[in-house]
Formats: structure tokens, sequence, C-alpha cells
């Protein structure tokens, strides 16, 4: 017998801190005198490149960002740090990535109206994990008391569709009537504060979504999955190599190489015509077209890949309330942006309206998933 499944509840967890476009450039441009003071024979020479000035409008304009969150602010803006201090917590004490995860997780679950006795299993998706082992996903597993199994997944900013993927398909699969999907994007300690064309891009943040069967359901909104849709295809175009190999191939382990670096033009190029595709195929799985789509949950990456890849599906520009916008004040949270989206802009929805949640990232990675209210 065959249930619908359904996402019945999400969760976003801010930190406490921003950081505004004006504050961050004040600090690097005052990070760059410093530097070009500094090596101006060596800059004169040829042999070291000077470190050009930004500006806020400068980054609004390339990324539609005007702010963002981060875990720790302290640190981040020192010229001479330019990375947020973040005291060491010992083993047995509550590790700050799974700390955001709970906290996501509680309001997921309160939204989803369930409580831990309810979960099955715990997926942890993002970005990064702070650590390899033991999983994050069990020591949140362990801090919410929840019974059954936990995991981490890595599929850069894809990973909390593709997590999504997981819990449907496990529901589907009946291994497992309720999955918890957090998604704890601790991503301002491998921010490069020091590189004009990516120190702004990056925010701090936590979301987290309950799926389940449509017949254990009972919150307020509902959202029936029609079906998920995956793609990944090698490109080097976004890579971050902060690593342990680093430690055995003799080289600075927080070198501007290792830490996350793009070619951002490459990228826009590349997988904007790639998601518009996707998404397109997605829908005509279903019958569907973008005229019938109600809601675009986007990753939120960059305001100008957003704006093109609705023109492309669409045949025009998006309206604000069809393809909500929340980079301008959390800026791009890896694989969380598409849910934040989500969750600040689902409750209006109608029975029967459908939406579309999509990430596209490093990888490159795409995922997706139609949803229907109920």
């Amino acid at each position: 017998m065959s249930h619908d499944i359904v996402i019945s509840g999400v969760g976003v967890w801010n930190p406490d801190y921003t950081i505004t476009n004006q504050e961050l450039v004040e600090s690097y441009n005052a990070y760059a005198d410093a530097f070009n003071q500094a090596h101006q024979q060596k800059i004169e020479q040829g042999e070291v490149e000077a470190k050009p000035y930004s500006s806020a409008e400068f980054i609004e304009k390339a990324s539609g960002i005007k702010q963002r969150f981060i875990y720790q602010k302290e640190g981040a803006l020192d010229i001479k740090r330019m990375r947020p201090l973040i005291a060491e917590r010992a083993e047995d004490e509550l590790s700050n990535q799974a700390e955001i995860a709970v906290a996501a997780a509680k309001k997921a679950l309160a939204a989803a109206n369930k409580g831990p006795e309810d979960v099955d299993a715990v997926i942890v998706s993002c970005a990064y994990t702070q650590r390899a082992y033991p999983a994050v996903a069990i020591e949140v597993q362990n801090e919410l008391g929840i019974q059954g199994f936990g995991f981490d997944m890595l599929v850069a900013c894809s990973a909390a569709t593709f997590g999504l993927h997981r819990a449907y398909e496990m529901v589907a699969a009946n291994t497992a009537k309720c999955v918890l999907v957090i998604n704890p994007e601790l991503v301002s300690p491998q921010i490069n504060y020091t590189d004009r064309d990516s120190h702004f891009i990056f925010g701090d943040v936590a979301t987290a979504t309950v799926i389940e069967r449509a017949d254990t359901a009972q919150s307020a909104h509902q959202y029936t999955i029609l079906g998920t849709k995956a793609l990944t295809q090698y490109s080097n175009n976004i890579r971050s190599n902060f690593g342990y190999m680093s430690r055995a191939n003799d080289v600075d382990p927080y070198g501007p190489d290792k830490l996350f670096h793009q070619a951002g033009r490459k990228v826009f190029k590349e997988v904007c015509p790639l998601a518009a595709e996707h998404i397109q195929s997605h829908l005509d799985q279903y019958q569907l077209t973008p005229a019938d789509v109600k809601r675009w949950y986007l990753h939120q990456a960059n305001i100008n890949m957003n704006t093109l890849i609705s023109k492309k599906l669409l045949g025009r520009d998006a309206r604000a309330e069809e393809a909500p916008i929340v980079l301008d004040q959390y800026a791009n949270t890896a694989s969380a942006g598409s849910i934040i989206a989500f969750a600040l802009n689902h409750e209006d929805l109608q029975q029967n309206d459908v939406g579309v949640i999509c990430s596209f990232g490093a990888g490159y990675s795409i995922g997706s998933l139609v949803i229907k209210k109920r």
C-alpha cells in the first residue's frame, strides 16, 4: 500500500551576530592597505599582486547580498586575524555544529507537532562537518533523545535537497516513518576574508525539515512530495581543498587554495542553463509547466543567477512573491538557502498550490523536489 510522503515541518535558526557589507568592506580595505604597504617592493617588482579594494555597492551589485549572519563575529573583522575566534570545546561538550543543528531541529519538530520519540532517523547534510567522526548526526540524535539511527552527508550546496531525497526514499521504502533532515551550515571558519572576490559570499545558519508519511502528519502546513530529481556533473569551478591530507602533503592547511574558491563567471555561465533544464525536465515528469508553479524556492547563492534561471523557465522576470529572495539578509548559506526561502514563504500557499525546491552548486550538483500543498 503506497502512502503520500510529506514535508510536515521546517525550522530556521539564526546566529545572534550579523556583519553588514559596510562593516566587511571597511575591514577588508584596511587589511588590503596593510598588505599592500607591507609588500610594496614585491608588488612593484611584480612578485606579488596588490590587494584590490572593495565596496558595499560592488558586493550588492555582484550578489544581491546586504548582510550575513555569523556564528561568532569576534576576530572576523580584525585585520590581524581575518577569521572568527571560536573557542575549542572539550570532547565531552556539545560541538558547535551539533549545537546549531539541535536549535534548528527543535524548531522543525515543533512546527511538525512531533517529539523525539516520533523520529526514526536523523540526517545531517551540509557543506562541511567540523570533524570526520563520530557523525554530527549521531551527536544530534543523542542530544535530542531520538532512537533509531543517524548519518552525515556532504554534497556542498546541494546537501539539503540531497538529504531530503534520502529521507523521502527511506520513508517510501518503509525503513523509517519519520526522518529529520538538518543542515547546520557553519561556514564562516572556511571563508577567506582576505580575498575580495569571495569574502562576502557566505553566512552561517541552520535549517531543519521533517519528512514523514501523510497518514502520520499532524501539522498545520503539509506538502506532498510529488517526487525528487538529482544530477551531478563533475567540475573544478567551485572547490574547497581543506582536509587531513595537508598534513601528509607538508603544505599550509589554511592557505588560500585550501579554502573556498571559485571561477565565478564560469559557474554562472554553466550552472544557470543546467539548473533551468533540470527543473523543466523535473516538471515534465508530472505534466506540469513553469506556469503551474506557484512558488520557486531556488538556491540562494547569487540574485543574478536566480533572476536568470527563473526568467529562462517563465519567459519573464519572476515576481518577488513567486521566487522569494532571502540572500540579501542571509547571504549564501551553502545548502540551506532554498530551505530558508521555503521556511519563510510557505504558509500563505493554498491547497494544491505547487512549489519547487531546488539547489545547485559545487560538484556540479543539482537537487530538486516538486511539492504540493495539502
